[in-house]
């Protein structure tokens, strides 16, 4: 059997090369083509390649296809077109090596016809890693049915600025939930084992939310303590604990240097300190920001070379960089042997996934077993229950179907797109289908340029939304809008379409106060738009200086309170908004956290009673804009809380605490939890407690467990989400809770700049959110610390050239 360093042996420098690039199912398009996506749902289309021009384009071989799932609108015309891509790669590479295909799947595989569940702020939401794991698995199951073998997915990124438009990618603000959430999702995606013959990608390294103004893609000004402790922790924990094999690097600059050209990044800390020995690939584009936005790299070439030394393994999603490097390895500007230890991890990879004929997995991969219907469906309604979440309530819900005179009203009442985020079944269909009318002239000021792609996240296209609802509505024909699913439980009940989700116009009051004269609750249902391209107010590249409700929706929602209605407000959001008008005005305040769809029966499930709203918030709402960023976790001495001292505040704001803090969430019942024990035993903290229902109808309860160091001799926390459960008891039910927490959990960067944590006392402290603390007490802990990495950390001060100027990271100094 044929082993890898062999393999690289036989292998010329373009054969090598060709390994770390990949391919774009349009590049396989005959000269001249473009997709005809006019109407892309309405009947199966597919990409027309020439398989020919492969041989042009990689005669060396294939080492990736970006975005397989692009090739075709068919599931089964897919899984046909990436078996051919396979074949034809298989006889242009060397030794019969196959394509790696990658694909997305943060809410479910990525393809008009995949299943789709609530993204992950809304799986945050549950607080339980079971249902990202079913997400997990049952989107990678579908997904490996065609030919994919990369998850782009999870997003591990903590996202404690609210105006960032990718919020709803993520788990959250932190990082022990991202972890725990992460780690589900990556075993369904892989199995226990890893074996399942898919595998998940955890993006984007490092601390790419965390950007000045909210930005997309700009500086993170963080101290590399924070990077390492806080926004490293999710990236450490599944690597240790789930296998995590493939890692993404972000579009930010730290310090002045690029994520994607940062070899303390990628080379100290990834796989040095936490210990990472897979595949490191980057995120579209990034490479070539180098060349093109940063302008550290003098040529395309030179940014593939500065990046590889990094630490990158591969550049996606094609070769525009990369494609260049055998002159820098000639004249000697780039070592070959770091072109070397890249295809080394991108063969690994192919090794394990059954890519290489002469390399025999480790495990044999197992085959797909069929997934029945109803199976994802039942899934995606557990899910999206288990994450409503009530943020305000003075008891006006669950409602009584015929006790009161009931309307509804709101922009997002009849819409069905409104549930939706990127990268989703929807997001897919709507590029595809605006880049067909922008390459057509069907959009106004939009021509077909190099640039057109990017220019999408940013650009207005007035009047786009009824195409895309009604691409929803093809979509998903058996998924019902909010003011449907309201009407099976309130047959009575009348639907007024006011308010506005794009203009802040103003409201037509005497028809208001006329159609609601005698109506006694009303359902009002607001929210905005998340996606790629249209008119969406969140999304990649969405940033929003003001993330308040848009349109006139505020407006509303205070003009019904104004009529005298008792008011229930249902907010369509992937991210906190700025909802302090809303809670002011409403008797009740529901999140439904783009719970995709099945978004409607489960929100009228929920108002009704049927079922309890499950969810708990998994970030930070502020009262306003000025208090962002705003996190529980805030060190002491910053922020609004501290263990024992008043805190400095807004002037301006009667109260600068949170709206509606992290891990918040009311329910139909109520709840007692108490600490009964506590203790170091080993190398970790035991804490029992009890919880019971004190109300008069079972519900869920979920206990969350926080620490804070009290003495140390670097700032801490004020307090860290260490163990959370959820418990479902009936009325008087009571039941025990038991938590473990390893001392490493606790630990941080100390003043030598290793991992520790000093000897002394913590407090541990239980409750039903970060601001609900019922019981606490203190443990002393006899410390500890890391056992000595390969690589050894780089001081936090830095050290000479591997922070200067990325041309410095190469052998012989690149031109700039």
């Amino acid at each position: 059997m044929t082993d890898i360093r062999h393999l690289i042996s036989r292998l010329d420098v373009d054969e090598k090369i060709a390994q770390i690039h990949g391919l774009q199912p349009q590049e396989l398009l005959p000269p001249g083509a473009h997709r005809d996506d006019a109407n892309p749902l309405r009947a199966p289309r597919r990409l027309d390649v020439d398989f020919g021009r492969l041989a042009s384009l990689r005669p060396h071989g294939l080492g990736h296809l970006s975005l397989g799932q692009q090739m075709n609108w068919d599931l089964e015309g897919l899984r046909t077109d990436i078996a051919a891509v396979q074949e034809a790669s298989r006889d242009l590479a060397p030794f019969g090596i196959g394509v790696l295909v990658h694909a997305e799947g943060v809410s479910g595989f990525v393809h008009p016809q995949g299943y789709q569940f609530t993204t992950p702020w809304g799986q945050a939401a549950t607080w339980d890693p079971s249902m990202s794991r079913r997400v997990g698995e049952l989107a990678a199951r579908q997904a490996r049915s065609v030919g994919i073998h990369l998850f782009l997915s999870p997003v591990l990124d903590l996202a404690r600025d609210i105006r960032w438009g990718r919020v709803h990618e993520t788990y959250g603000e932190d990082a022990e939930l991202a972890t725990r959430m992460g780690i589900g999702f990556v075993r369904g995606v892989q199995g226990d084992d890893g074996d399942s013959g898919i595998l998940a990608t955890g993006k984007h390294f490092l601390a790419y939310s965390i950007s000045s103004g909210g930005l997309n893609q700009a500086v993170t000004q963080l101290g590399r303590r924070e990077l390492v402790d806080v926004h490293a922790e999710p990236f450490r924990r599944l690597i240790a604990e789930a296998g995590l094999a493939v890692v993404m690097n972000s579009y930010n600059e730290i310090d002045g240097v690029p994520a994607v050209a940062n070899r303390w990044l990628f080379t100290d800390l990834l796989r040095g300190q936490l210990g990472f020995d897979g595949l490191v690939v980057s995120d579209y584009g990034a490479v070539a920001m180098l060349h093109s936005v940063y302008r550290v790299a003098a040529t395309p070439a030179h940014a593939a070379g500065i990046a590889i030394h990094a630490g990158l393994d591969v550049e996606l999603p094609s070769a525009d960089m990369s494609g260049g490097l055998r002159p820098l390895i000639e004249d000697g500007t780039f070592r070959e042997e770091d072109l070397d230890r890249a295809v080394t991890n991108v063969l690994r990879l192919k090794a394990r996934l059954g890519l290489i004929p002469d390399i025999r997995p480790s495990r044999p991969i197992p085959a797909v077993p069929p997934i029945e219907r109803h199976i994802p469906e039942d899934a995606a309604r557990d899910v999206a229950a288990a994450a409503v979440t009530l943020l305000a309530n003075d008891g006006v819900l669950p409602l009584t179907a015929g006790a009161v005179k009931t309307a509804i009203v709101g922009p997002g009442a009849d819409e069905l797109r409104l549930h939706f985020g990127a990268y989703s079944t929807l997001s897919e269909a709507e590029i595809a289908t605006t880049i067909h009318l922008i390459n057509t002239g069907r959009l106004p000021g939009m021509t077909t340029t190099p640039d057109v792609f990017p220019d999408l996240f940013q650009t207005r296209f007035p009047g786009v939304e009824p195409l895309f609802e009604e691409m929803a509505r093809e979509l998903h024909p058996g998924s019902l809008t909010l003011v449907e699913a309201l009407l099976e439980h309130e047959p009575t009940a009348e639907y007024h379409a006011f308010g506005n989700l794009e203009h802040a116009e103003p409201l037509d009051l005497a028809a208001m106060r006329e159609a609601l004269r005698d109506v006694d609750v009303v359902i009002a249902v607001v929210g905005e738009r998340t996606g790629w391209s249209g008119n969406n107010t969140a999304g990649e590249g969405r940033t929003a200086a003001d993330p308040s409700l848009p349109g006139n929706q505020n407006e509303l929602i205070e003009a019904l309170r104004g009529l005298g209605k008792r008011v229930v407000t249902v907010v369509v959001s992937g991210r906190p908004l700025l909802l302090l008008p809303v809670h002011e005005a409403s008797n009740a305040v529901v999140l439904a956290p783009l719970l995709g769809p099945v978004a409607a029966p489960v929100i009228a499930d929920c108002l009704y009673g049927v079922t309890e709203p499950g969810g708990r918030t998994p970030s930070t709402f502020p009262r306003q804009l000025g208090q962002l960023p705003m996190y529980y976790s805030h060190p002491v001495g910053s922020g609004y809380e501290h263990p024992t001292l008043p805190r400095h505040g807004y002037i301006d704001l009667d109260d600068s605490s949170p709206l509606y803090p992290f891990g918040h969430g009311l329910t139909y019942s109520s709840f007692d939890v108490t600490l009964t024990e506590t203790g170091v035993w080993g190398d970790a903290v035991h804490a029992s407690g009890s919880v019971r229902n004190t109300g008069e109808r079972a519900g869920t309860a979920v206990v969350q467990l926080y620490a804070r160091d009290e003495e140390a001799s670097i700032v801490r926390p004020v307090k860290q989400l260490v163990e959370f459960t959820r418990v479902t008891l009936e009325p008087g039910e009571s039941r025990e809770v038991s938590f473990t927490v390893p001392l490493a959990r606790l630990a941080y960067t100390g003043l030598d700049d290793r991992r520790v944590l000093e000897p002394g006392e913590i407090s541990v402290l239980l409750g039903l959110s970060s601001a609900d603390i019922r019981s606490h007490a203190t443990v002393t802990v006899p410390g500890w610390a890391a056992a000595p990495t390969c690589i050894q950390p780089a001081p936090l001060a830095g050290r000479a050239g591997d922070v200067g100027s990325a041309g410095q990271l190469l052998v012989s100094p690149l031109p700039r």
